[in-house]
């Protein structure tokens, strides 16, 4: 059955392959990519007005991807794991995912989930750290992450970022929002993370 939503799943696809990087070239070629639709209703979000500038900053590999999330920004459903009572009003209103695959999204995956995470600029995405293994695509550069007891390490758009299961890890932006492709495996899939940091809005 073709949907509406079809050419995303093509296009999310397109933009994990063209990722020259061994772990992430695994992870798309165990996803089984004939998955049923789901009918999901539009959830739009707060943050999706770091979008256009974000989708700017992208690679160019990513702009199909990008452009097409963008134009149809309001018809998605975007999802956020946390509430302000976890992080507070600043977080939330600058926080939120696009699941193309998985348990939640428009296409059902039961072993993975993928997807686009959004954070606006100037802030902490405290650490936290969930059974699942994380792989991070960064489609912007200039945020910093941190994993496990080491410090802040600033990363470059299209660096790999891998955390593995169980592994505390953090984020947090400077002046340009973030924006990420994301894959999730090998765990639960809709599991809220452990808190193990302070929710802190801003840098420092």
């Amino acid at each position: 059955m073709t949907t509406r939503f079809d050419e995303l799943l093509g296009r999310f696809r397109a933009c994990l392959a063209s990722v020259d990087d061994a772990l992430v070239r695994d992870a798309v070629a165990r996803i089984g990519w004939e998955m049923p639709p789901r009918a999901l209703g539009p959830h739009p979000l707060a943050c999706l007005r770091h979008l256009d500038r974000a989708a700017a900053l992208a690679p160019p590999d990513a702009k199909p991807l990008l452009q097409w999330v963008a134009q149809r920004r309001n018809e998605l459903h975007w999802g956020q794991t946390y509430t302000e009572a976890d992080f507070g009003k600043s977080f939330i209103d600058n926080y939120g995912w696009l699941e193309v695959l998985g348990t939640r999204g428009h296409f059902a995956n039961a072993e993975v989930a993928a997807g686009l995470l959004i954070l606006g600029p100037d802030i902490v995405y405290p650490d936290h750290h969930h059974v699942a293994e994380e792989i991070y695509i960064p489609l912007t550069g200039g945020t910093e992450w941190r994993m496990g007891e080491g410090g802040f390490r600033r990363r470059d758009a299209g660096e790999v970022v891998h955390h593995a299961s169980n592994v505390n890890h953090a984020m947090r932006t400077g002046e340009e929002p973030l924006l990420a492709l994301y894959i999730w495996r090998g765990g639960p899939l809709a599991q809220k993370s452990t808190i193990t940091g302070t929710a802190l809005q801003g840098r420092r």
